[in-house]
């Protein structure tokens, strides 16, 4: 049913996502709302646009689907805003000219409403001479701050709040001052912060090996740059380039003060660049060195997430009782429309920018994802932290990442492959190879309509608004309590809430205490968080957001070690 489950989820959608127009009454509900969002997308279908639009409704009936937070607001509305939730930049060109047109760049982004991700692995150390201008580089860093007061400023004219995630190379010489950036209270507010990490650092660091700090060799270098040179693959070049080795360090040195920071302060996390690339679909073709905000979608210059989530709780069956079980078949059934949904979003967004529009079109990526794992986990009486719900989540999203390239095969044989398909090419990613034969056939003969599907966004606000249901693959934070909110104006608002798991044992038993699977995030151990996250990643051709919640009494060795074990496991990166 089209109705709130409580006064959050009513707050959310009255602040984030009704529509107001001087030329029509407000929308009187999120029945009103699904048929906005429904209709604009539907427009990219032509003449079936009535019969797509009535199908689109119907998927996003009861919350059923929830498309990203920028379609459910934008669509339909006429308002010069992008519907995709984020954008990771092109490269940023070492110059002052480079650097302030990626600026402007930025900015325009983020004020159509798209968050950013940026690599700044780019620019030269701090430190270094130009020597065609005379002066001293001021490093990426510096530049990190013009960025952050830039998104503080597109803020305070009225976009919408600025997200932005920062990457640097572990190789670069200004690794150092990038992890520390943000010790200080309030420092590059705007700014998530990862370090690239490849697996020959991880080697350094397991043998106490040196590790040299490099940056691209110039035409334009001073004669007394460094004159030692190594081979490395480097953002922005073709294949391997020379590089300078400006120092060499312990890389367990280097290591060390990465976990003590990322223990202090949350930040940063780690992506493992090599394990994001290897297992790109179209690794031949790109070189991924930053993600979005939240990390779920690595993505080539110019890249967008085009995001949705499949709302597990709403293919519960029997949720209150002991017979509850998970509807997979009709899961399943929906996958088709979602991603004809997604791939259409494609064609009816604006773009802040000319090489978005160039980027998506050419691949096509979209990332379908889930939501309410956890809640899903307690009604069926799983423990997140048990075997059994780990094969749970394994399974079905097996079955959703098998469903969704089964459909984009589909679409291409109606609308055409993503134009830079390259069949062979394609078929020997790692991620194709573990299809089943028959789908690997079809991709063969039909060509496939999206390069990547699958992604597991954070779904905050979007799950708050389905009745709170825990968010993405989140262990639920708190069953009953209080949120404080924000209107428009910026008055905090105080909300019950309880979560969409506790309500469903309320209505059925009453003020009983819950049993042991209703679970919080804080009592799990963080190995518990680490292994739910890589039971799902080979079903994941994108990337999960994913927060590993650590005691109160951790030690920085309990960073390090699941960091180290988060790249054993396979998964792509690790807050």
């Amino acid at each position: 049913m089209d109705r709130f489950a409580d006064e959050l989820s009513r707050w959310i959608w009255e602040q984030r996502y009704q529509w107001h127009s001087a030329d029509a009454p407000p929308e009187d509900g999120p029945g009103g709302t699904w048929a906005r969002v429904a209709a604009a997308v539907a427009a990219a279908e032509g003449r079936r646009a009535g019969d797509w639009a009535s199908r689109f409704r119907e998927l996003l009936a009861d919350f059923r689907f929830l498309p990203g937070g920028r379609i459910l607001a934008g669509a339909g509305t006429g308002r010069s805003a992008t519907l995709l939730n984020c954008f990771v930049m092109g490269r940023i060109e070492d110059s002052i000219p480079g650097i302030f047109r990626a600026l402007e760049e930025s900015a325009v982004t983020l004020q159509q409403g798209g968050g950013i991700g940026c690599d700044f692995s780019t620019l030269r150390p701090r430190g270094s001479s130009a020597t065609s201008a005379g002066t001293i580089a001021s490093g990426p860093v510096s530049f990190m701050h013009v960025w952050n007061a830039m998104c503080a400023t597109v803020l305070a004219s009225g976009g919408r709040r600025g997200a932005m995630m920062a990457t640097l190379r572990c190789d670069h010489p200004d690794l150092l001052e990038f992890i520390d950036a943000k010790l200080e209270p309030g420092a590059l507010n705007y700014f998530n912060l990862s370090v690239l990490v490849t697996d020959d650092f991880l080697a350094a660091v397991q043998s106490d090996a040196s590790w040299p700090l490099v940056f691209p060799a110039g035409a334009s270098d001073p004669e007394d740059a460094p004159s030692t040179l190594v081979s490395r693959s480097w953002p922005g070049h073709e294949g391997s380039v020379p590089c300078r080795v400006h120092q060499v360090v312990p890389a367990r040195q280097l290591w060390n003060r990465l976990v003590e920071t990322s223990h202090a302060s949350s930040e940063p996390g780690v992506l493992f660049v090599d394990t994001i690339n290897r297992g790109n679909n179209l690794r031949w073709l790109e070189d991924l060195s930053a993600t979005n905000p939240c990390g779920e979608a690595p993505l080539p210059p110019y890249g967008a997430c085009d995001l949705g989530s499949l709302n597990l709780t709403r293919f519960v069956r029997d949720a209150g009782s002991r017979r509850a079980s998970l509807d997979i078949e009709t899961l399943e059934a929906t996958i088709p429309t979602a991603v004809r949904f997604l791939d259409a979003v494609l064609d009816v967004t604006r773009y802040p920018l000319p090489p978005q529009a160039t980027e998506a079109r050419a691949t096509r990526r979209i990332g379908l994802g889930i939501t309410g794992l956890a809640d899903t986990l307690a009604v069926l009486g799983l423990h997140y932290d048990s075997d059994a719900a780990r094969d749970l989540a394994g399974r079905t999203m097996r079955r959703i990442f098998t469903a969704a390239y089964s459909s984009s095969a589909d679409l291409a044989a109606e609308k055409g492959a993503f134009p830079s398909f390259d069949r062979e090419r394609y078929l020997a990613s790692d991620c194709v190879r573990r299809l089943p034969p028959a789908v690997r056939d079809r991709i063969s003969v039909q060509g496939i309509r999206n390069s990547h599907l699958i992604s597991i966004a954070p779904a905050g606000t979007i799950s708050l608004l389905a009745g709170n249901v825990s968010s993405g693959i989140e262990p639920v934070f708190q069953f009953e309590g209080r949120r404080t909110v924000f209107s428009r104006s910026g008055e905090p608002v105080s909300l019950a809430t309880m979560d969409w798991a506790m309500r469903r044992w309320r209505d059925s038993h009453g003020d009983r205490p819950p049993p042991p699977q209703f679970v919080t995030a804080t009592e799990l151990s963080p190995e518990a968080h680490l292994r739910m996250q890589a039971a799902l990643q080979p079903w994941v051709d994108g990337a999960i957001s994913k927060t590993i919640n650590l005691p109160a009494d951790a030690d920085p060795g309990t960073c390090s070690a699941l960091f180290t074990r988060a790249h054993a496991l396979g998964v792509k990166g690790c807050t």
